[in-house]
């Protein structure tokens, strides 16, 4: 459980930057297997840790958006947030 506590304990910039390192380290391969497979099970980690700080952002942006649409009384036709486009 304290990999869980440490992973949630990261910050995106901090997530992100190790994960790039672990693709790097990957790429220029010369580990073993063990090593590779210890790796990519970390990037994995990371990859989540990063999804989650993006969905939250995400989150947040679309209640921002949400919020100022209802103050503003609806009115703007066929507008949007532009999440319409997210594929």
């Amino acid at each position: 459980m304290t990999g869980k506590v440490a992973e949630e304990a990261l910050g995106y910039e901090q997530a992100r930057d190790e994960l790039i390192e672990v693709v790097r380290r990957l790429e220029a391969g010369g580990t073993t297997l063990e090593e590779s497979l210890a790796l990519w099970e970390r990037g994995e980690e990371l990859s989540k840790v990063c999804r989650r700080w993006l969905d939250g952002a995400r989150a947040r942006l679309d209640a921002a958006l949400a919020e100022e649409h209802a103050q503003d009384g609806g009115s703007g036709g066929a507008g949007g947030t532009g999440g319409e486009a997210d594929a």
